[in-house]
């Protein structure tokens, strides 16, 4: 076998092993519920600067543990202006979970995190300055899902953003 086709081999076990890893989610935030958030705010329009709301916001103490929703490896630890301090983990399935408005971080840039292990802080850092304590809690597949798109505000993105409130402890 030549090293381009054990390279392609290699590449195309990990995108699968990747896929088939179970995802089991749990709401990110320590002791939240279902009634910790509106179940209307994903894709919510209008919504400020971004147009559609493309996550939830899970309201709580400034300070309350943020929990990973997932395992996986965190691929970004830094600061975006409208979302403050964020963490990007990249979990199963290939999805890309985005946690921000976080006071504090428990973690590391390329660490690997569990299920339930706690990754940073409750706050209202970025754009959430002067409003209640929350996590923006938004995750997406980088493998479109090309069936959701409408004509929605900013429709076409629905392809890859999904509704967190769909995926906890299924």
């Amino acid at each position: 076998m030549t090293k381009k086709r054990k390279l392609l081999l290699i590449a195309l076990s990990v995108l699968l092993i990747g896929y088939l890893i179970p995802e089991n989610m749990s709401i990110p935030v320590a002791d939240a519920t279902k009634s910790s958030w509106n179940k209307d705010s994903f894709w919510y329009y209008p919504w400020g600067k971004s147009g559609t709301h493309k996550g939830i916001d899970i309201f709580a103490k400034e300070g309350k543990d943020v929990i990973a929703a997932t395992g996986g490896i965190v691929l970004y630890k830094g600061e975006l202006s409208r979302g403050g301090n964020v963490l990007v983990v990249l979990g199963p399935k290939w999805r890309i979970h985005y946690y921000a408005h976080l006071k504090k971080f428990s973690t590391h840039l390329f660490a690997f995190v569990s299920r339930n292990e706690k990754i940073a802080e409750v706050g209202t850092t970025g754009n959430a300055k002067g409003k209640p304590p929350h996590l923006h809690y938004s995750f997406a597949t980088i493998i479109p899902y090309l069936w959701r798109i409408d004509g929605d505000h900013q429709g076409w993105k629905k392809m890859f953003y999904l509704n967190p409130t769909e995926h906890f402890n299924k």
